[in-house]
């Protein structure tokens, strides 16, 4: 028997198909396993849930759009072309709603890995903590941290736009799961924190005229301020990094720009990133501006140690001559700027905390190390910054390092699920005894 097919029932069982399987997405917090500890916060929760919701009620509200249609007359006497050029694009859509889905999905499905779980919850901590600054300047969002593949770490910052076109409802930051567990995650997480930062202040919009203006009357270091222009978004991220967790920051960027010398010096056109043996001068000169200590310049010397520059090509000397010459003015210019989202405070005014000084870190490691509970007591951003300073002066070993920062994401996890735990119950006993839930 020779079997006929119709385009519009075909199509309507290939609509009908997609709506099934968009009711098989349910909620995160209805399928994810994890223990408490490792949960995201409920700002997070929240924001993720209800974004999601919306698109699956959009797009189940388009597949019963397009199912009316092809019931209707219009429908009935459309072309098989132009009913199957409307499915197309349903579908599109249905696949974009599934690309939102798994970024989210990859975010919490880690959650369930025994430790990995809880210490990304207590990353998600850190990085709160990193983000806030004193003043209440904006409204910090929901961030929620991942593990990944790979030697640096990335943001999806929070407002940008999804596949579907929607706005982002959290920060979502993907970190390299090599750094698991040191001091050194510290600089990958916060600079990657430093790029959210930089967009809630308008920070980026607030430099760039100023650097313009550097390059149009600077002529003869005009070569150096157009790159400092072109390298501003990462430098800038540097920046939040080093002024939250100090040295730590340099030396987690000496571990993830350590690559073999001659791709240390290159330049590209294309690259936001300063070329790798740059960048950790960029890194010095920046602690250098914002905490003032020896350990600067002796890190910038080091690391002349490791990475020579006597046998590069004479134009090559010469540009990095142009640049170191005219870093220190580059970091005081970052470090003073005024912002209107500061209420014309600076950058380092709004920043800097006297506790960061490296004398004060290390002061500070000593009385955690000899009192317990002063360590569980330190902000997480504060507490690697510590840590990363003992460890640069020989005070902590690898190993113990590890062991205590362990422990501390352990501890930050575990306090936030019960600050929520209690919040939820305040919540509960405002309101009442919760209602029945009516089964369909």
């Amino acid at each position: 028997m020779t079997l006929r097919f119709n385009a519009g029932s075909v199509l309507a069982q290939e609509a009908s198909a997609l709506l099934t399987r968009l009711e098989r997405l349910k909620p995160f917090a209805l399928h994810v396993p994890m223990v408490v500890a490792a949960a995201i916060s409920m700002a997070a929760q929240t924001a993720i849930e209800q974004h999601m919701l919306a698109a699956r009620r959009e797009l189940r509200e388009r597949v019963l759009e397009y199912l009316e249609w092809l019931r209707s007359a219009e429908g009935r006497n459309a072309t098989p072309e132009e009913m199957q050029r409307r499915f197309a694009f349903l579908r599109l859509r249905f696949n974009l709603v599934l690309s939102e889905f798994d970024i989210f999905s990859d975010a919490l499905t880690q959650r369930a890995e025994h430790e990995h779980g809880v210490w990304m919850a207590g990353l998600d901590a850190l990085a709160a903590d990193a983000l806030r600054l004193p003043g209440d300047y904006y409204e910090a969002p929901p961030v929620i941290c991942y593990l990944d593949r790979g030697i640096g770490a990335a943001i999806r910052r929070v407002r940008t736009r999804l596949p579907g076109g929607k706005k982002n409802p959290v920060a979502i930051i993907r970190v390299p799961r090599e750094r698991m567990v040191g001091s050194g995650i510290a600089s990958s997480l916060v600079h990657e924190v430093g790029h959210q930062a930089a967009a809630l202040l308008g920070l980026l919009e607030s430099l760039r005229p100023m650097l313009q203006e550097r390059i149009e009357h600077d002529s003869e270091a005009q070569p150096a301020w157009q790159l400092f222009q072109r390298w501003l978004s990462e430098i800038v991220a540097d920046f939040w990094s080093v002024a939250k967790v100090g040295i730590s920051a340099t030396f987690g960027l000496m571990a993830v720009v350590s690559l073999p010398a001659p791709f240390m010096f290159r330049v590209s056109a294309e690259d936001p990133h300063p070329m790798p043996w740059f960048r950790v001068k960029v890194s010095c000169a920046m602690g250098e501006a914002l905490y003032p200590h020896p350990q600067w310049q002796a890190l910038a010397r080091l690391w002349d140690q490791l990475y020579p520059t006597n046998e590069l090509k004479d134009s090559q000397r010469e540009l990095l001559g142009m640049l170191e010459h005219a870093l220190p003015q580059f970091a005081e210019l970052l470090a003073g700027h005024r912002l209107a989202s500061l209420q014309g405070a600076s950058l380092r005014e709004a920043i800097v905390e006297e506790e960061r000084e490296p004398r004060q870190l290390l002061r500070l490691y000593h009385t955690m190390a000899k009192y317990p509970q002063r360590l569980r007591e330190t902000p997480p951003a504060l507490a690697f910054a510590a840590i990363g300073q003992a460890r640069a002066e020989n005070q902590i070993n690898p190993r113990k390092e590890s062991d205590l920062l362990a422990h501390l994401l352990s501890h930050w996890a575990l306090q936030n699920a019960l600050n929520t735990s209690a919040e939820c119950s305040a919540r509960t006993n405002a309101v009442g005894a919760l209602p029945d839930i009516a089964m369909s």
